[in-house]
């Protein structure tokens, strides 16, 4: 086990640059600028309640709208977490979260498997919140599943509002990965696997 979890990936396309820090073992601490403000807020609540220190910086062509930098935060993101895990070692792997946000509430399972899968089941009735397009939340997690080989499972147990439920989401799955990723010390040195090996690219 690495006694140092931590990460920092690079990505520039034509499209995009993206620079990200991460620290799998820090206190909540981040400075966040996508260019997409409400991505910017789910990213913050990811590390505030995920316990992760996160730099992110992203400049992409937002001038057509935001598809781009979305995904791309959700795909650096992923490869960050995916080489800031190294081998698996240790780690408890798996992670659950139900998490309240007035009227809605929301259910967070992963699984760092190496396994890339997402099952979205989010009813979003609001085609935006304030300029940001919803449809861009799946396609964040999707981005990040894809990168980062996690198991994920978003599950609307409740809710209405369209602000409410994506943020009980990105809090959710905060509180899932932080499960997951953090060591049990029973395990020590071992993956934790009955096969002996996790998937991996």
């Amino acid at each position: 086990m690495s006694l140092l979890r931590t990460a920092e990936i690079k990505r520039q396309t034509n499209e995009t640059k993206i620079d990200i820090l991460l620290n799998l073992d820090g206190r909540g601490e981040s400075q966040i600028n996508t260019g997409i403000p409400f991505l910017d807020h789910m990213l913050h609540q990811i590390s505030s309640h995920g316990l992760f220190d996160l730099t992110i910086k992203a400049i992409g062509d937002t001038h057509i709208d935001d598809h781009h930098t979305n995904e791309d935060v959700g795909i650096a993101l992923g490869k960050a977490f995916l080489k800031a895990l190294g081998d698996k070692k240790g780690i408890n792997r798996f992670g659950h979260f139900i998490a309240p946000l007035d009227e809605a509430l929301i259910q967070v399972s992963l699984d760092c498997s190496g396994r890339p899968h997402l099952s979205y089941n989010l009813q979003l009735q609001s085609p935006r919140i304030g300029n940001y397009d919803t449809e861009l939340v799946r396609e964040f997690f999707i981005a990040f599943v894809n990168n980062s080989g996690i198991t994920l499972h978003i599950n609307q147990i409740q809710g209405v509002n369209a602000h409410h439920i994506v943020e009980a989401s990105f809090k959710a799955f905060a509180r899932a990965l932080r499960m997951a990723t953090e060591i049990d010390s029973r395990r020590a040195n071992t993956i934790p696997s009955s096969k002996g090996m996790l998937e991996s690219e």
